[in-house]
């Protein structure tokens, strides 16, 4: 299957992330991993949106720490970035709603129609624009086939993006240009599929089947809309839990779930466990969090009492 044949992907991942943890980066490189083993995808980008302050969940510490060691612990990759923007609203934003944003603000910045599962774009999703006379943005000089890969795909709208949410450690103030703004035609390519999908852990895939927690019609969007990827922990048996929901059941060809040989430790994703480790000075806080992480962590005095 060549390269615009395949589904381009943008993983996007919701949560506290209070802290992030290894764990959860090592989701984002798992489900890129596996994505790309089935031969149907290609993974060009992925999204890290904390939570807003007013989630209300005990022990939060503020946004403009978690948006900073988020920042640090993805500053070494080339794919996954930052997103301040739902921790910038002026409440708590639901899971559907951030996915929405993105979707929307993909089709600003890109100029393109971003297709979901149910309903693949019959325009292309990243097209040539109308004026031929406009220059290529990108080009291959020294080969035949001048054709961008995914990766520079993602390059230009990673820069065009970050106009827009790009989030640096190490500075007072998180500043971006209105998203309104008219960036103009991000890039000429050929035609693709691609699709935003929401990355999260089993826990998050069982939490659909707790009546009233989510409404049924933001479990229709996220599923039936969008599509989800998720990276068991712990042995987690996702086919028991996608049988407790009704919505899940529904729509259980756009849940992808990430089969794995080997066996690692889902257990490190857990920020509840980096938080202990910290207020007990376990020296294993080193196999929780990144070394960054870390001394951020003890430069802010984070999480140093039992409230957070």
């Amino acid at each position: 299957m060549t390269e615009n044949i395949k589904t381009h992907v943008i993983l996007l991942s919701c949560g506290s992330f209070n802290p992030i943890t290894k764990g959860h980066i090592h989701m984002f490189e798992k489900a890129r991993e596996y994505l790309h083993k089935t031969g149907k995808f290609i993974v060009i980008g992925g999204i890290i949106s904390p939570v807003h302050d007013s989630y209300g969940k005990p022990g939060l510490v503020p946004s403009r720490h978690r948006l900073t060691m988020c920042q640090l612990a993805v500053q070494s990759s080339d794919w996954i970035r930052v997103d301040p923007w739902e921790c910038f609203q002026d409440t708590w934003q639901t899971t559907c709603s951030v996915l929405e944003h993105h979707r929307d603000l993909m089709k600003r910045v890109t100029g393109c129609i971003l297709s979901n599962v149910n309903t693949p774009s019959s325009t292309p999703v990243i097209g040539q624009p109308r004026n031929e006379t406009q220059t290529t943005l990108y080009q291959k000089h020294n080969t035949i086939n001048n054709k961008p890969t995914a990766i520079k795909l993602w390059g230009k709208m990673s820069e065009s993006l970050g106009k827009v949410c790009c989030v640096r450690p190490h500075i007072d103030r998180f500043t971006f240009v209105d998203e309104n703004a008219n960036l103009g035609t991000a890039m000429r390519y050929e035609e693709i599929e691609l699709r935003i999908l929401l990355l999260c852990g089993s826990d998050l895939l069982d939490s659909f089947c707790i009546p009233g927690l989510w409404k049924d019609s933001d479990m229709e969007v996220i599923v039936g809309d969008f599509g989800i990827v998720v990276v068991p922990r712990d042995g987690a048996d996702t086919e028991r839990i996608m049988n407790h929901s009704s919505v899940l059941r529904k729509y259980k060809d756009n849940i992808i779930v990430v089969k794995d040989d080997m066996n690692h430790p889902m257990s490190i994703v857990s920020s509840t466990k980096s938080r202990l480790a910290l207020q007990h000075g376990d020296g294993h806080v080193v196999d929780y969090l990144n070394q960054p992480v870390i001394d951020y962590i003890l430069q802010s005095q984070l999480y140093i009492n039992a409230s957070g």
